[in-house]
């Protein structure tokens, strides 16, 4: 076990369990040895001797050893199945909780089929090895062990000659393993990758149909299966190369044991039943040994999982909580919102900063607007103030504090977050609008849609509240997934209010109605509106037009306007294709009214 390194500290809680089971083998192993010797008394007592008093002993014997050893061979089934299901269950929650709070740094890099490969297939080859792995190295170490002591009294010239088998099977078992482990390793890679595609797929399965690209998409799973079917074979290869050689192995020295014994018996150095009862306990000594190769085979695949587990597991967070940070009490929060010559660049990013000494002010209850073309830095900026990416450069500060001095939960607990790209679980409306929350009214939960302009719709579906969505919010058009997101951001009641382009799939007139709501929605709160469409940000206390990871401008929409810079053109070239499409429209119903 000292192979799985940290992973160690997810057993050792359940380690009688282990015992327990440990111990139960080892009285199964009494009760086979015990057999054997009856098997012995058998020829040489009861056969030999004419001694048929004995004959009773042995009957009622076998099927008593039978039944004995049937009790210790389910407790020890049992106890080991337990052993590996429960340090399995801590050792999945402790990989789960990681992932939780893993950062927006860690996913950027990770592949979603990659870690539900690591989280299903190589969690359970951790299990195989504890379940059954650990037993079986018991119980040849019990059969070897044991059996040894036995055939020693038995036939020690026999046992001596078994014994010169026993460096050519060592010798093979450990070139299979050398072989055999890195191949595995490769193998859960390419598991990875196969599921790595076949997720991606599922997730774009829109877009791929939208552009006829299924033969593309079989091709790239071809590939990938394909890979992964190689790598098999190649397991499988060494798996028919060495398993059988290590069976062939013990075949001969059965053989050779047969005839030395049988020489024995003629020249009357031992007994039949001495013979035939060291000839049971070699298969002790050979069954476990040429068993080895499915030991051997758990191992790789548990070892190869391991090492992938725990890049999970000791990858550290770079967004956590300080030794003296303070919690942020909900009740004495303001929103008072400033950034300090910041300048952010993503991790790896070898290119111009998101950010380039961006400085900024939003009083509490204040509307900051951020506007621009896409990559200006808008949605980074908010992102820094929720700490999913940490700020190394100036000072991002909620309620005069660097928001590195508060808890990550405190904080995040007082900012609201709708984004662009909606997520719904698939689970009833109601119990999304009420996700934030973990106790939450159905009374709150309407007065909350009503105010993001989504309950009329709601109560428009089958079940009402009670609808379940699809998967990723199917079955909703876009803008009614972005009211229910609204819906769910007012009824965490936060202090400050991101609204990442939150209207971009709505319609003019939903995007009118939900501005209405929204104003009162933000009373009393910080927001900062991230928006594409300008008429939504003309009522914003202050608009910041980013361009490059730098503010160019800053202002109210009058004044913007009358400055007459990129916030200008943006507005210009807004209102100039709007108008034309008015006019493209206005011609067509003339030209169909004709």
């Amino acid at each position: 076990m000292s192979t799985f390194g940290r992973l160690n500290s997810f057993r050792r809680p359940y380690r009688r369990t282990l015992y327990l089971a440990v111990v139960a083998l080892a009285l199964l192993t009494a009760c086979n040895l015990a057999g054997v010797y009856l098997l012995r008394a058998l020829f040489d007592v009861v056969l030999k001797e004419h001694r048929w008093a004995y004959l009773w002993v042995v009957v009622l014997g076998m099927p008593a050893l039978a039944a004995m050893g049937g009790v210790f061979n389910f407790i020890q089934a049992f106890q080991a199945g337990m052993y590996g299901q429960k340090a399995t269950y801590a050792l999945r929650q402790a990989l789960y909780a990681r992932l939780q709070y893993h950062g927006f740094e860690y996913y950027d890099h990770e592949h979603t089929g990659n870690l539900m490969q690591r989280l299903t297939g190589d969690v359970e080859a951790w299990r195989m090895y504890l379940s059954q792995g650990l037993i079986s190295a018991w119980n040849f170490l019990f059969n070897v062990g044991f059996g040894l002591v036995v055939m020693f009294t038995l036939n020690w010239r026999l046992t001596l000659l078994s014994l010169v088998f026993m460096p050519f099977l060592g010798v093979s078992v450990l070139r299979f393993d050398q072989l055999v482990r890195p191949v595995y390793s490769t193998i859960r890679q390419a598991m990875s990758r196969l599921q790595t595609v076949v997720q991606e797929n599922i997730m774009a399965v829109r877009v791929v149909k939208s552009f006829a690209r299924e033969p593309f998409e079989l091709e790239k799973f071809g590939t990938a299966n394909q890979e992964f079917g190689r790598r098999n074979l190649v397991a499988a290869r060494y798996q028919a190369q060495y398993i059988p050689l290590i069976q062939l192995l013990g075949n001969l020295a059965a053989v050779v044991l047969l005839w030395q014994g049988g020489r024995q018996v003629l020249l009357g150095r031992t007994t039949v039943g001495d013979l035939i009862a060291f000839f049971g306990l070699l298969g002790y000594l050979t069954g476990p040994t040429q068993q080895l190769g499915f030991l051997v085979n758990l191992l790789a695949q548990a070892s190869a999982a391991e090492q992938r587990l725990r890049e999970i597991l000791e990858t550290p967070d770079v967004v956590q909580d300080r030794p003296l940070a303070v919690v942020l009490e909900p009740e004495r929060c303001r929103g008072h919102v400033r950034l300090e010559g910041v300048t952010f660049r993503y991790p790896g990013s070898q290119g111009r900063p998101a950010l380039d000494d961006v400085s900024l002010d939003a009083p509490p209850g204040s509307v900051i607007a951020l506007v621009g073309p896409t990559g200006s830095g808008k949605s980074s900026l908010v992102n820094l103030i929720a700490r999913f990416y940490e700020c190394r450069e100036g000072i991002v500060s909620l309620d005069g504090r660097d928001v590195r001095d508060w808890t990550v939960h405190s904080l995040r607990r007082q900012i609201g977050m709708v984004p662009g790209e909606t997520f719904l679980f698939s689970a009833s409306i109601a119990e999304n609008i009420g996700y934030g929350r973990a106790l939450t009214t159905r009374e709150e939960v309407e007065a909350a849609a009503r105010m993001a302009q989504a309950d009329g719709f709601i109560r428009e579906l089958p079940d009402g509240y009670d609808t379940v969505v699809g998967e990723r919010g199917l079955g909703l058009s876009g803008g009614q997934k972005q009211r229910i997101a609204l819906a769910r951001a007012v009824l965490y009641d936060p202090r400050v209010l991101i609204l990442d382009d939150a209207t971009s799939s709505v319609d003019l007139e939903t995007e009118y109605e939900i501005q209405k709501a929204m104003i009162s929605a933000m009373a009393g709160r910080t927001t900062f509106l991230i928006a594409h469409r300008l008429s939504s940000v003309r009522r914003a206390d202050q608009i910041l037009v980013l361009d490059g990871g730098r503010i160019v401008e800053r202002g109210r929409h009058e004044e913007l306007l009358a400055h007459g810079g990129l916030y200008r053109e943006i507005f210009d070239i807004q209102f100039r294709d709007a108008a034309s499409l008015g006019r493209h429209v206005r011609g067509g119903e003339r030209q169909g009214g004709s």
